[in-house]
């Protein structure tokens, strides 16, 4: 008898969840007869942004269907729902395509490789960030010429080798799960044709800091240190804004724990700006604060994030956290092996949701345009085990394991979900082009 709670109880709970919704039954992809408009799901998101912004959002995914997919979270968020999910329940990165992977660094210094965005996380079933990393390696195979054979091949070896870090991270105890990390330097023996690329894309993440920021993002104006005008992606807060931002300021650093609070105490507060960022995020108030230490040659640079209610929401029951801003933070140190030490959240004017965390420390992000299919498929396989490791810490990685099995029919099931699902993205961004061009929604050039 395999006693619950035991290896071999979660286990033949995750082999249970196969009997709700067999491995095989994740293959294809087919739009349901209420299927809403994607256009009309993306200006529903849109009415409490900012509105001179939203033309940005059209604009940037507009650019292509790789584009769109990012912008499009709301939309698959609804694709995935309407079909049978394991149950099988982790912290949902909730928008892991295969852009929201990238590098930071850890307190330490190290260079690591992790999920790095989480502005949708939400406990959910395993599945469905599985499913868009996977549908995000279809999409850019195909953007990036590649035969529909091999963006098949690509989106499984995602999948296959989340099935075998899942496999692997099953084996282990607990605390060297928790502790598991992907060290940047692991990349270089994944690629063939594209090692130059990889290590010019470390070179740049170790050189992405305050300080080559402050000379960046600043400049100076009678003699005082100030945030660029770059309308409309970065402009300089007006004086509410700003008198809000040193309110919050605040009570942010009240959620910090002691060690950390009493560090950005060290800091001063010298500028703020509203900055425009990513692709649907675009239109949700954000800004940057600069903070001077020991002087203005010692920056540090944070982002002020509005947080809204995570597209999975309306689909799953109730998350633990009422506060959006707290469940981005949450969500994110389950997710990630290390964290940001500034990650913190607020209330702001309004009542808004924020959310804090250091601008540039070491960041970086792969450039999959142009990418061959063997680098493709090596970068898609790093993704795949990346997103296992995160889901491992707050999952039951063994029931997970168990359901996924031996053989690849998980594998191959959800690549052909992919490549049906890219399909419909190619489709969904005709859509929003056409929208665009009969000036249903206005676009804008955002670079």
């Amino acid at each position: 008898m395999n006693t619950p709670g035991t290896p071999a109880g979660r286990a033949e709970h995750g082999r249970a969840a196969r009997r709700r919704v067999p491995r095989s039954a994740h293959a294809g992809w087919i739009p349901s007869a209420d299927r809403h408009d994607p256009v009309a799901v993306l200006e529903r998101q849109g009415r409490d942004r900012l509105p001179e912004l939203l033309p940005i959002r059209y604009g940037r995914m507009s650019s292509s269907p790789l584009a769109f997919l990012r912008g499009a979270t709301a939309v698959m968020a609804a694709d995935l729902a309407a079909q049978p999910h394991t149950g099988l329940t982790v912290q949902l990165c909730g928008d892991a395509h295969l852009l929201n992977f990238g590098l930071y660094a850890s307190p330490e210094r190290s260079l690591l490789f992790d999920v790095n965005d989480f502005d949708e996380t939400f406990p959910g079933p395993f599945e469905w960030d599985v499913k868009r990393l996977a549908a995000s390696v279809a999409v850019a195979a195909r953007e990036n010429g590649h035969s529909e054979d091999k963006a098949h091949r690509a989106a499984g070896e995602a999948v296959t080798a989340y099935r075998a870090a899942m496999h692997r991270l099953a084996r282990m105890g607990e605390l060297e799960v928790w502790h598991a990390s992907v060290d940047a330097d692991s990349l270089l023996p994944l690629v063939r044709s594209g090692r130059r690329r990889v290590e010019s894309s470390l070179t740049r993440a170790r050189r992405r800091t305050s300080l080559q920021a402050l000379g960046k993002l600043t400049e100076v104006v009678d003699g005082r240190r100030r945030i660029i005008h770059d309308p409309p992606l970065l402009e300089p807060a007006g004086v509410p804004d700003m008198a809000g931002l040193r309110k919050i300021f605040c009570d942010y650093r009240s959620t910090l724990s002691e060690e950390r609070r009493l560090l950005l105490d060290r800091y001063r507060f010298v500028d703020a700006a509203r900055k425009v960022v990513g692709v649907g995020s675009v239109g949700l108030r954000c800004f940057i604060v600069l903070l001077a230490g020991r002087d203005l040659d010692d920056p540090l640079f944070l982002q002020i994030k509005e947080a809204r209610t995570s597209v999975l929401e309306e689909h799953l029951p109730h998350g633990p956290y009422v506060h959006p801003g707290r469940r981005v933070v949450v969500g994110q140190r389950l997710l990630q092996a290390t964290n940001d030490i500034f990650l913190g959240w607020m209330s702001g004017p309004q009542g808004r949701a924020f959310y804090w965390r250091r601008l540039r420390d070491m960041k970086g992000a792969a450039e999959v345009a142009g990418m061959s299919p063997a680098d493709l498929r090596a970068y898609a396989r790093l993704c795949g085990g990346t997103l296992a490791h995160a889901h491992a810490r707050s999952g039951d990685r063994i029931a997970i394991a168990a359901y996924l099995g031996g053989a690849d029919t998980f594998d191959r099931a959800v690549a052909d979900f992919a490549l049906a699902y890219a399909a419909r993205t190619t489709s969904d961004h005709a859509t929003l082009c056409a929208a665009i061009a009969a000036g249903v929604v206005r676009a804008a050039p955002g670079e």
